[in-house]
């Protein structure tokens, strides 16, 4: 009797992400005028890239809920389909967004490229930490409109960004699978948050961590 050949399984379509980091929520959920353009942009990109996926990142902040949970609530009330959002709901700045994304689209194994969604001085930094990872990533369009936000604020934003960008590059080089600084794993996030939202981020955060922000706050202030 021959043997038949064993079926190799079919490795998955490779698709799009559009990754939208966070930012500030307001009180009863609404996004910011800052958040709010991020998502147009993820839309805008959405509509005319109907088969990628979208990946808003963000935990929670001054206001609840997390900033992916506002993120996605708004997308679906937008018209996108619930399949196609994948929620990155602990991110606590912009390196632990990175990692965290970085290990959903490692545990997805589908990725092909990153569309960074975000505030335009907050793009540089994005795209290089996720190009240190290897991957291919795309800059869209996203509105971008100061508001209400003055010059001196807006400032300060872009000095953070300046003095964030090399170290952030430096901590994840050092460290490219850390997703917490703390060995921990999405899933392992998943049942510290489980036990309580500031139990799980006091244990999970690193002194190179707290460093890291002092730094940036110092830069800043």
């Amino acid at each position: 009797m021959t043997k038949q050949p064993r079926r190799r399984g079919r490795a998955p379509k490779r698709k799009d992400y559009i990754v939208i980091f966070g930012a500030a929520v307001r009180p009863g959920g609404r996004p910011s005028p800052a958040l709010r353009h991020r998502i147009e942009g993820a839309l805008a990109w959405a509509r005319d890239h109907p088969a990628a996926m979208i990946m808003p990142t963000g935990g929670v902040g001054k206001y609840g809920p997390a900033e992916a949970v506002a993120m996605r609530r708004a997308l679906v009330e937008a018209g996108v389909a619930a399949s196609r959002i994948v929620v990155e709901r602990y991110g606590r700045d912009t390196l632990e967004s990175v990692r965290l994304c970085h290990q959903l689209l490692q545990e997805r194994g589908d990725c092909q490229r990153i569309v960074c969604c975000t505030s335009t001085y907050h793009q540089p930094r994005c795209v290089l930490l996720f190009r240190l990872l290897g991957y291919t990533v795309v800059v869209p369009r996203v509105p971008n409109s100061m508001g209400r936000m003055s010059r001196t604020t807006y400032g300060k934003l872009v000095v953070r960004e300046l003095a964030a960008t090399p170290y952030d590059s430096l901590l994840l080089l050092l460290a490219p699978g850390d997703a917490t600084q703390a060995s921990s794993t999405h899933s392992e996030l998943e049942s510290e948050m489980g036990k309580g939202p500031m139990k799980a981020t006091f244990r999970l955060a690193s002194p190179l961590l707290q460093s890291r922000r002092s730094f940036i706050l110092t830069c800043c202030s």
